[in-house]
């Protein structure tokens, strides 16, 4: 797993969009890049919601949210349209960027193969992880007041 002091794995991936985003594109900003298992289930619906909800303290510490799944990018359209997410959703439908994040569960929840971990990684204005935590447990969510304090101690 990456570490904090490490460079991040750059990426690029189709947001729900259809556009291509690039955490390199994101240099001189915060960045906040989460994985969820999956779209459209309780657990990563109030996560994200958490998020939408707190997107002014996140604009205010000069962070971009990154939320990446395994889903495509027609499913997360579908998803950031119903909860009205205000950050891109990223398909990892290829699975390459939780590999390299490792932050991957080889079979899920009804023998599913290939399913992102809950994680959250803070990125800093450089590129350098200034916050890692993957969870084993899909039931459980990243510690967020943990992420702010990252944040705030950047700015």
């Amino acid at each position: 797993m990456p570490i904090p002091g490490q460079k991040a794995p750059d990426f690029t991936l189709f947001n729900s969009e259809r556009k291509e985003v690039s955490l390199s594109g994101f240099q001189g900003k915060n960045v906040v890049v989460l994985f969820f298992p999956m779209a459209f289930t309780s657990v990563c619906t109030a996560e994200l919601c958490e998020m939408r909800d707190n997107i002014a303290t996140y604009s205010n510490l000069d962070a971009e949210i990154l939320a990446i799944s395994v889903d495509s990018p027609f499913t997360l359209a579908k998803f950031k349209e119903d909860q009205k997410f205000p950050f891109n959703l990223l398909s990892d439908f290829n699975k390459e960027v939780s590999k390299a994040y490792n932050t991957y569960y080889e079979t899920f929840v009804m023998n599913l193969k290939g399913v992102s971990k809950r994680s959250a990684f803070v990125v800093d204005k450089d590129g350098v992880i200034q916050y890692a935590e993957v969870l084993e447990s899909a039931g459980d969510v990243p510690d967020f007041l943990a992420v702010r304090q990252t944040l705030s101690s950047l700015n």
